[in-house]
């Protein structure tokens, strides 16, 4: 029987695939569940050969109710891959040309006053799970030290150390693992939450979890924030750009450049450490803030006079 559930002729492969995967460091359940749909493809099609017909037209098939979304392509090129470099020669990779667009992030500019009153609901927020205690906590990391969203989800408890003050990212994207100090309004509230979740999920390995004492998920976050942000009373815009849980981090980023400005502080030579804080593998990552900041069209005259050797022409990749 299969580990993962693959039920056509390449489950065993499929299963192989994704240990190897998994040793590689990559466990995210997105991979297993997009392969599950081409496997039952094939299955329910009889297809036993992994060429071009099959992997083209599953594409096909999924893409009329996949939306503009397309980087679960990338799950089956490099499925194709891993058969040829395993002794199938003949398996089709699927063609760049059916390659992802890069779509451009619109965030959300979260407001002083927004920030105020969604931390104030949170605090105060009465479910039965353990958000009602970590929903603040977990935010607050997100705002504090910009975090991503899955970089919460997966911190570690034994990578919070309150007692020195600090936490650490673990592989994170690109397998990337950095070290992060905290404030000490942020370890008080951390502190908090960990003394509560401890009581009672004493084995977690998670430092958020949900009510099994599992590690919370994408959707779980999705929703609470949701919440929060309802019973703040805060206005949702009737079109364009909605407040989402990771727009904590750019604003992490871009009130940290506008604060530098204000102060008259270099930015160029500031945004190297913002980069690695924020755990960017390049710069070109970290510039895409500074064109988010709700000031930065005023601003950029003098940023790109006094920085034109560092800030590129283009900074939305």
């Amino acid at each position: 029987m299969s580990e993962h559930g693959f039920v056509s002729v390449f489950a065993a492969q499929l299963d192989a695939y994704v240990s190897f995967k998994r040793a590689m460091g990559f466990v995210g359940t997105s991979r297993i569940w997009y392969l599950k749909q081409f496997d039952a493809y094939c299955a329910q099609g009889h297809r036993t050969v992994f060429d071009r017909d099959t992997v083209e037209g599953w594409v096909t098939a999924f893409l009329e109710r996949a939306g503009r979304y397309r980087s679960w392509m990338s799950y089956i090129r490099d499925f194709g891959r891993w058969l040829q470099v395993n002794g199938a020669s003949d398996a089709y990779v699927l063609s760049e040309d059916w390659k992802a667009p890069v779509v451009a992030a619109r965030p959300y500019l979260l407001s002083g006053q927004e920030i105020d009153q969604f931390f104030n609901a949170a605090a105060a927020l009465e479910v039965a799970s353990p958000w009602r205690w970590q929903a603040a906590a977990f935010f607050t990391l997100m705002h504090s030290c910009g975090l991503r969203t899955g970089e919460a989800r997966a911190l570690k408890t034994c990578g919070v150390d309150l007692d020195d003050g600090h936490i650490d990212i673990m592989w994170s994207k690109a397998h990337r693992s950095r070290r992060l100090p905290l404030t000490a309004e942020v370890i008080e509230v951390l502190d908090a939450c960990d003394r509560q979740s401890s009581a009672r999920f004493a084995a977690r390995e998670t430092f958020f979890v949900s009510a099994t004492g599992t590690a919370v998920t994408p959707a779980a976050v999705g929703v609470t924030f949701g919440r929060i942000w309802d019973r703040a009373g805060l206005a949702r815009p009737a079109g364009g750009r909605q407040p989402r849980p990771y727009d904590f981090r750019h604003h992490f980023a871009y009130s940290n450049i506008e604060r530098w400005m204000s102060n008259g502080t270099d930015v160029a030579a500031m945004l190297p450490y913002l980069s690695r804080y924020m755990g960017h593998s390049t710069f070109e990552s970290t510039y895409y803030y500074v064109h988010t900041s709700p000031d930065f069209m005023s601003s950029y005259a003098e940023l790109t006079r006094t920085s034109q050797s560092v800030l590129p022409e283009v900074g939305f990749e």
